[in-house]
């Protein structure tokens, strides 16, 4: 057995109908169902009788509940009910319930059960092919034990089924996957026709350290579990939402409850909602990330958990709009962002915007050629700070990173313009205040003009022009007297004096 953790919210159904979001009206996929099959819903509701249900209720919904429900499939278990009740072996059950129910667990086993398969829960397959599991054997008991006038029940643990039930003032177990398993722990005995020992069986008792007893319909649930394990384990998530959703119904209708599960068997509604976000992460997966969106706002709409679909929300939102980013499209991705403002909380939505925001300025920024873009980008930054969008330590990474784009443009080839690179430099300095990154680009850009100077002036000295050599050392030695290389060339004109 390998049951789901079942799970804790309620089924809202008919909001599905009435405040579905408009995203899902764009139908770019075909999503899984939202609404239970109205049969869990009828199902549950024959919980509230009195008397519980009948083994021809129970036989149908265990079919049901295996996606196996057919005339054909009901009428062989009635024709097993049939057999079993007829048979002149079969103990009475006012005097002999215990005897009756040893009873059943060995007619199940000769004539319904051939082979143990770990993952065969479903009551149909057992039926065709004798082929069971401990949930599929337990449930079947449990329907021959009802058409026989007995009780029987469910036991968990974390991954084991078996039966149980309450004779006199005893409860006996019943390992149903084996055909001695009643009431284990005790030796049975085999006689012949003149009632001599000949033999016997013994199974020993299982020590179940946490083990929880459910109710009837509970058991039949662990059907509906286990098929959701198997469908998740080949990846099928869409098919597994279903799954999940007709079993909450069927053990809780369609409204909140505050029944408590136990601590193995839990809500049935975490186990639900666990299955809505396994498929929103497998359409993430597949990036898918506008297919999950319209799947949060429908699916959230019916099973409500503002944290939890937020959370997903703010990722599937995010992945989209990096991949914008990563393109280069950040305008698609303030766009895409306008487009899933109503299903974006508010906080969520800053956080997003401070995003696009980022890869908007940056986007701006890489496109600078002159001065007057450089200025564009600069003051867009300035209002993205002062308005909140980012932050102080961003803003300022960002405006070094324009001004440095600027001061390139500026001094691009073929121009070389570094006293304009400097210049724009200066003034930013001069408004926005300094740090290291733009004191050093300062630095260098005044060292490329003074090189400038040093250019010209030897070639000038080259082509023997000493007295425009000269004028040319004294213009860069006024700007930058500490230069070194002018220095150095001031001495070679008082050595050649």
């Amino acid at each position: 057995m390998n049951p789901k953790s079942p799970i804790r919210l309620a089924l809202i159904f008919f909001l599905f109908l009435h405040l579905r979001p408009a995203i899902f009206a764009q139908n770019r996929t075909a999503f899984p169902r939202l609404e239970p099959d109205p049969k869990a819903l009828e199902y549950y509701r024959l919980s509230e009788r009195a008397h519980g249900y009948s083994w021809a209720e129970l036989a149908e919904i265990s079919l049901w509940a295996s996606g196996e429900y057919s005339v054909s499939n009901l009428d062989k278990i009635r024709a097993a009910v049939e057999t079993l009740n007829s048979s002149p072996a079969q103990p009475e059950a006012a005097q002999q319930a215990a005897q009756q129910a040893e009873f059943i667990l060995g007619f199940m086993h000769k004539n319904l059960l051939k082979s143990y398969s770990l993952n065969q829960t479903r009551i149909g397959t057992l039926l065709s092919n004798g082929r069971f599991n401990c949930v599929s054997s337990a449930v079947l008991y449990m329907i021959l034990c009802r058409s026989a006038g007995l009780q029987a029940s469910g036991v968990m643990t974390k991954d084991h089924a078996f039966a149980t039930l309450r004779i006199g003032e005893s409860d006996i177990d019943v390992e149903t996957t084996n055909p001695y398993g009643f009431d284990p722990g005790n030796r049975k005995e085999f006689s012949d026709q003149f009632g001599r020992v000949t033999g016997f069986a013994y199974v020993p008792a299982r020590n179940y350290r946490d083990r929880q007893t459910i109710g009837q319909i509970e058991l039949i649930s662990l059907i509906l579990s286990n098929r959701i394990a198997e469908l998740e384990s080949r990846g099928n998530y869409a098919d597994a939402v279903p799954v999940a959703i007709d079993r909450a119904a069927l053990l809780m209708g369609n409204a909140f409850t505050a029944k408590s599960y136990g601590p193995i068997f839990e809500n049935p509604f975490k186990d639900l909602m666990d299955r809505l976000f396994n498929y929103a992460a497998n359409l993430l997966k597949a990036s898918r990330e506008e297919d999950g969106l319209a799947w949060a706002a429908a699916a959230s709409a019916v099973y409500p958990d503002e944290a939890r679909w937020q959370e997903f929300i703010l990722a599937a939102a995010n992945n989209r709009i990096m991949r914008y980013v990563k393109a280069g499209k950040a305008t698609d991705g303030r766009n895409f962002l306008e487009g899933q403002k109503a299903l974006i909380s508010r906080a969520n939505y800053a956080q997003l915007e401070t995003m696009v925001i980022d890869a908007e300025l940056l986007e701006s920024a890489n496109k600078i050629r002159t001065a007057s873009d450089g200025d564009a980008v600069l003051h867009a930054i300035a209002q993205a700070r002062s308005s909140g969008k980012i932050s102080e330590k961003r803003a300022a990474e960002m405006l070094t990173f324009a001004v440095h784009k600027t001061a390139s443009a500026l001094s691009a080839s073929p121009a070389r313009d570094w006293r304009a690179a400097a210049s724009y430099i200066e003034t930013v300095i001069a408004r926005f205040g300094t740090n290291r990154d733009l004191e050093q680009a300062l630095k260098s850009y005044r060292g490329n003009i003074a090189a400038d100077y040093h250019n010209r002036f030897a070639a000038a000295w080259n082509r023997k022009d000493f007295d425009e050599a000269e004028r040319i050392l004294n213009e860069g030695l006024a700007e930058f007297p500490d230069d070194r290389q002018l220095l150095s060339d001031r001495a070679a004109v008082t050595r050649k004096n």
